[in-house]
């Protein structure tokens, strides 16, 4: 009961801090939390710990829990990325992470070609074919856990440790495609082919193949979210 109290305080203050209903500079204090939300003291100190530990808050003395502009977000957080696209500016969220991802996954694709271990590049190419037996199948849940799977392991395997901690975030936008209905119904057949060449250049180490079948890829994603971000801000910040 603690933790789902903790993450429903979590959840609300983050939620509308994101949504820009709380806006920086905004205070609150622990008291008028407690009671709006029915929780403890205790509860309310360990949520708010937890957005500082984000960067939405701040607690400041005789002053109240305190929003802190964006600026100070981190934005690469999971839990702020879910909440953003939850918003008014999910258009804007999605066009940053498939813009970084546009950039970041064919250079690790062509890394993992170069230098993934033996062991892993079979596990992607396992992956990339369990995908496309689901993709064919309609089984949407298993497509997205191994969509998820498979482009963290492309990360993990270029060796490069800053690649690699991308993995929550670009999950947390493949989950978020699926939970708001911007996924097509089924996988397009080109779609599973280029996550299966993708896969197979990096066993075979094909760096350039691989790194243009993953530019393929993410042509595609570009093409099919267009339209969710179309006349939206840039930037995916709070609403005024």
């Amino acid at each position: 009961m603690s933790s789902r109290l903790h993450d429903l305080v979590v959840d609300s203050l983050g939620g509308r801090i994101v949504a820009g209903d709380l806006r920086a500079g905004a205070t609150m204090m622990a008291v008028d939390v407690e009671s709006e939300l029915g929780v403890s003291r205790s509860v309310v100190r360990e949520a708010v710990r937890v957005l500082q530990s984000l960067g939405l808050v701040e607690s400041v003395r005789r002053v109240g829990i305190r929003v802190r502009p964006q600026a100070d977000w981190n934005v690469f957080d999971p839990a702020v990325i879910r909440w953003r696209l939850d918003s008014d500016r999910r258009g804007s969220q999605l066009r940053s992470l498939t813009e970084l991802r546009s950039a970041v996954e064919p250079a690790a694709a062509e890394l993992a070609a170069a230098h993934a271990p033996e062991a892993l590049a079979g596990d992607l190419l396992a992956t990339a074919e369990r995908m496309a037996d689901a993709g064919r199948e309609r089984d949407t849940v298993a497509f997205l856990e191994l969509d998820i799977r498979f482009h963290a392991l492309v990360l993990a395997a270029s060796g490069n440790e800053m690649f690699a901690s991308l993995a929550d975030a670009i999950g947390e936008v493949l989950r978020g495609r699926t939970e708001h209905g911007l996924m097509p119904a089924q996988p397009h057949e080109d779609t599973l082919r280029l996550h299966l060449e993708v896969a197979a250049a990096i066993r075979d180490h094909r760096p350039d193949l691989a790194r243009a079948s993953m530019e393929r890829i993410m042509r595609r994603t570009t093409g099919e979210l267009d339209a969710a971000w179309t006349g939206q801000p840039r930037a995916a910040s709070p609403r005024a």
